[in-house]
């Protein structure tokens, strides 16, 4: 089948969206609040007077980070979808497709990691499958469905960014892509880059969750949008926020941090970090009444946050922009981690 007009960022873009998927969403139901949107985390239902929020996600497992980190990395990442928008994840469903590979004990780590953190995040797990297949390989071994339950006035749409809101981003552009292509790839990289700046990247790895990040900023708001930063990183959470919101983001480009070692490794591998995927960081439109408080919450978590910006109206009846330093920044076509990665895997295997 041909799909001329999927994305190379990994997920489908707008136009396939919009023209193949958008059209077709199985019945209406009166019971769907948010829906499938490109570029939104989540979907809710209101079912007797309260929300159920909930988001689906491949599970990925890199046995190089470690079982123990691997698991709750990919944990973070179903779990982050939902915690955007404010209410705190709550249900697990998950499926693991496992590889032929992989052992009963190495499963086990990993379950138990998954049982450990569920536990420290209040989140039940209700149902899943299990089971080995013949096809699968590391990274791709499975998708979980998160949920929360919880009052829909609580909820933070991904929409809802407002003129004269305050834009701050946490932890910074490329963290994760850094992070996993310093610790996968460091030998490679040695030969290039002092050992100081590849322990810097590696060190990011530390901060690709954002889960807890996301609950604190929402409890302590008023917070009025929020996004995790993964395919097409700032860049690209960016545009999809202002989309949604219909507004300008008029962005201060040396107001956005850059964690130690990011900038040393995207310069030598030609990636632009503000493209590249980076779990971890959070882009949160707050009312500004509630920005010092928030930027608090955030910091009592040793969390870097930092304002960048600000949401401003838009003189066109639809869609968004976004400004930085009052040049427009395009939503990016593709994620460029994607390409260093594959060309370090192949030099790698010759």
């Amino acid at each position: 089948m041909d799909l001329p007009d999927v994305s190379d960022l990994g997920k489908i873009d707008r136009q396939f969206f919009d023209r193949r998927v958008a059209p077709n969403l199985g019945a209406d139901r009166d019971d769907v609040a948010v829906g499938p949107q490109h570029g939104v985390d989540f979907g809710v239902l209101e079912i007797g007077g309260q929300a159920l929020v909930t988001a689906t996600d491949p599970i990925s497992i890199m046995p190089q980070l470690g079982l123990e980190r691997a698991a709750r990395f990919a944990l973070d990442l179903v779990l982050a979808d939902v915690a955007v928008s404010g209410i705190p994840p709550s249900h697990l469903s998950i499926c693991f497709t496992l590889p032929e590979t992989m052992t009963d004990e190495e499963f086990a780590t990993v379950w138990e990691t998954v049982h450990e953190e569920c536990v420290d995040l209040g989140v039940a797990v209700v149902t899943g499958h299990t089971a080995r297949y013949s096809d699968p390989s590391h990274p791709w071994v499975g998708a979980a469905t998160a949920m929360a339950v919880g009052d829909p006035d609580a909820i933070v749409r991904p929409d809802g960014a407002r003129p004269g809101d305050r834009l701050l981003l946490t932890t910074g552009p490329a963290v994760e892509s850094v992070g996993l292509l310093s610790t996968l790839f460091g030998d490679q990289l040695e030969a290039e880059l002092s050992p100081d700046v590849i322990d810097d990247a590696q060190e990011r790895l530390a901060e690709v969750y954002c889960v807890r990040d996301a609950l604190a900023a929402a409890a302590a708001g008023p917070v009025t949008a929020m996004h995790d930063v993964t395919e097409g990183g700032l860049a690209g959470a960016l545009n999809e926020m202002a989309d949604g919101a219909g507004a300008r983001f008029s962005i201060d480009r040396e107001a956005v941090p850059m964690r130690p070692g990011v900038r040393a490794v995207c310069e030598h591998l030609e990636i632009d970090p503000w493209a590249a995927t980076s779990s971890g960081s959070l882009l949160v439109a707050v009312d500004p009444e509630g920005i010092d408080g928030v930027v608090a919450a955030l910091e009592d978590r040793d969390t870097v946050v930092a304002e960048i910006g600000r949401v401003e109206p838009i003189d066109e009846a639809s869609g968004g922009e976004v400004l930085v330093d009052g040049d427009r920044l395009a939503h990016p076509t593709v994620d460029p981690s994607w390409r260093a990665y594959a060309e370090l895997a192949d030099a790698a295997n010759d």
